[in-house]
């Protein structure tokens, strides 16, 4: 027996919402993260002669910001000056780069997750106040998803789990094995770096999707 076409309406809308349902559940914010560095006190304090940062913007990331000091990474091969500090202070100085940028200033690039530290490159910061050179801590942070415990329940995964997001658009794009983190202390934010964003023209706030991988 043939569907009316009221009934073949009724069908792909209720299709369509179910999908659409779905898709919402599983969506999440992008933040693109480009070259910043997180300062312990004492290397501030050396590179700034002073004892606080001081706030320029909170980021979304309760508790985080983007402070007003700016300090130059000094490579083998090159300098990049003007790279921002986020606050508040760390136990131990990261510098989070691109790989585009270890190119530029000729250190390895190392695909870590943030606090991964152990045998990374080190690097010289130059502050106002003089230089100092950091033996380890620079890094190209692996992808990944800021989740507070009821976005993760709601899309149904697990703190250190891998999962792949997909970002619509006119340079479609799946990053696989993005490292999903969660915390009360977290809200729901997937960060890539400059250079991922490129790769797929994505902006700040674009929508990603999570899928099991």
């Amino acid at each position: 027996m043939l569907m009316k076409q009221s009934e073949y309406i009724h069908l792909v809308t209720d299709r369509v919402m179910t999908k659409l349902k779905e898709l919402n559940r599983c969506s999440v914010p992008i933040g693109v993260s480009n070259r910043h560095v997180h300062v312990s006190r004492e290397v501030y304090q050396a590179l700034f002669g002073q004892d606080e940062l001081t706030k320029k913007t909170d980021l979304k990331q309760p508790g985080q910001y983007a402070a007003n000091e700016t300090v130059s990474l000094i490579g083998p091969k090159g300098c990049i000056e003007r790279v921002r500090i986020l606050g508040p202070f760390r136990d131990e100085t990261q510098v989070e780069i691109s790989l585009t940028d270890s190119f530029l200033l000729g250190v390895a690039g190392d695909i870590r997750e943030s606090g991964d530290l152990k045998e990374t490159p080190g690097i010289t910061l130059r502050g106002p106040k003089g230089e100092l050179r950091i033996s380890h801590g620079v890094i190209v942070a692996h992808r990944h998803i800021h989740m507070h415990p009821i976005d993760a329940s709601r899309m149904g995964v697990l703190d250190k789990e891998r999962v792949s997001v997909t970002i619509y658009g006119e340079r479609e794009l799946t990053f696989s094995n993005v490292i999903v983190r969660v915390s009360p202390k977290f809200a729901l934010e997937m960060h890539i770096d400059v250079d991922e964003a490129n790769a797929g023209r994505i902006k700040n706030n674009d929508i990603g999707i999570v899928s099991k991988t």
